[in-house]
């Protein structure tokens, strides 16, 4: 497996991957790599001939009070994980890498970023667009595989690479869960024992919202409800918001008509802002 810190460096080894005629999958990340994010490597070895990851912690997605700093970092432990995967080629720039100091140019969208998580972190979805546009250019692949766990960012990059007519595959990949049901994520290390036991409320009031949609609820406000009154048993929870959204436009629903996202952003305690959600579409 290769390690390449240069853009220059990824660029010749695909261009020869793509002289010899094969395909190259991309896995965008921010490390500290876990079986999520194994899962999208192992799609991508199924799919493609070739997998790059990007591990590359961005700064332009974290807002001047959130937690670059302390987000966690274990690159070693992250290229091991790779290599058991199949993966041919890590990319690990350095922020000076992917941006230079005049840097000026940024992508940004309007609708799909103006709600859920884009509402509580303003800055977030004009750095994972600008991010993802420079790591598609510099890999050029084929395909680029994202977890459903961000519903509102996955939505967001296909709409992105609908609107600019990029030449790539985007791909959705589902949501990796602890055995009790905690959805993956780098920030469950910011828990403690307690923080973690509490923690899991948000998957059991994803849970409870998708069985009423599955047994015929179509009222968004009525599963709202009874998500929020869950998840306020919880006194270590504090709700950012629970919302049902349309599968597409990421626009809040009141009926449910055709394919929505109910998703929620949680924080435990002040340790982590979680997130987690389901996509439901009503039997025609």
């Amino acid at each position: 497996m290769k390690i390449a810190y240069t853009v220059k460096e990824v660029r010749e080894q695909v261009k020869a991957w793509k002289k010899e005629g094969l395909t190259v999958g991309l896995v965008p990340t921010m490390g500290y790599l876990h079986e999520g994010h194994a899962s999208l490597m192992k799609k991508g070895v199924e799919q493609c001939d070739k997998v790059v990851v990007s591990v590359f912690l961005n700064p332009m997605q974290f807002g001047p009070t959130e937690d670059l700093a302390s987000y966690p970092r274990d690159f070693e432990a992250d290229c091991k994980l790779c290599e058991e995967m199949g993966v041919a080629m890590v990319f690990h720039p350095e922020p000076e890498e992917m941006y230079s100091p005049n840097f000026c140019s940024y992508v940004d969208m309007s609708v799909l970023t103006e709600d859920l998580c884009g509402k509580s972190r303003p800055v977030h979805f004009r750095g994972v667009c600008t991010v993802c546009n420079k790591l598609f250019n510099i890999a050029q692949p084929d395909k680029a595989f994202f977890g459903e766990k961000d519903a509102q960012q996955l939505a967001i990059i296909k709409r992105m690479v609908e609107d600019l007519n990029m030449d790539l595959e985007i791909v959705g990949c589902p949501i990796i869960r602890e055995e009790d049901g905690l959805a993956k994520s780098s920030r469950n290390t910011y828990l403690n024992e307690s923080e973690r036991q509490a923690a899991l409320i948000l998957s059991k009031s994803i849970f409870l919202g998708k069985k009423m949609a599955e047994e015929g609820e179509t009222d968004a406000t009525k599963i709202v409800a009874a998500m929020t009154e869950l998840i306020e048993t919880e006194p270590q929870a504090h709700i950012d918001y629970v919302k049902v959204v349309d599968g597409l436009t990421m626009q809040p629903v009141d009926v449910i008509e055709g394919p929505i996202v109910t998703a929620i952003a949680v924080y435990i305690n002040k340790t982590a802002r979680l997130i987690d959600n389901f996509h439901f579409t009503p039997a025609e």
